[in-house]
């Protein structure tokens, strides 16, 4: 049986800040926006067969953006952080 994808890194959050402007009110404030960091791990979990060692070869460290919406800070309302 295959491992899961999670036995081959290590999670850390993380939070940045970054400039979004507000598609309603039009205006540009800081927002932190939290993230994911995947550490790929130095050695294969036990339990790994052929197939996972292939994939753990092709293996890299990623960031994943956990907040997919902000609030404004000036005019309160929700919007999507563009992509």
């Amino acid at each position: 049986m295959a491992l899961d994808e999670r036995a081959f890194f290590s999670d850390r959050n993380e939070t940045r800040t970054a400039k979004y402007a507000c598609p309603r009110c039009r205006r540009t404030n800081d927002y932190s926006i939290r993230w994911v960091r995947r550490v790929k791990k130095d050695r294969l979990p036990p339990g790994a067969d052929e197939r996972d060692r292939a994939k753990f070869a092709k293996l890299r460290d990623h960031l994943i953006r956990v907040d997919d919406e902000v609030v404004c800070k000036t005019c309160s309302k929700k919007f999507e952080i563009p992509s």
